[in-house]
């Protein structure tokens, strides 16, 4: 998991609130919502190492045991960030 999530999530957010173009607000939302789900991801890493199942896990998304499975061990159940576009 990211070291500081919250402050992580925050930062993101601010990207969201200042920037400046329709663009730059549509690419930092994109970053935000990419980091928030590699957190998400590690969050439910964590939770199948607590024991929970992926029944239990997929019932929170309205998913099956199947849907929880495909839907968080895609990417090696990893979400990937990428990085600020440098054109701007």
């Amino acid at each position: 998991m990211a070291k500081d999530p919250q402050r992580d999530l925050a930062d993101a957010w601010a990207d969201v609130q200042s920037a400046a173009e329709p663009l730059e607000r549509v690419d930092a939302m994109r970053r935000l919502r990419e980091l928030a789900e590699a957190i998400e991801h590690d969050l439910v890493r964590d939770a199948r190492a607590a024991g929970l199942s992926w029944s239990r896990i997929g019932a929170l998304y309205g998913l099956t045991k199947q849907g929880a499975q495909q839907r968080f061990r895609a990417a090696g159940g990893k979400a990937k960030v990428k990085e600020k576009d440098g054109d701007g």
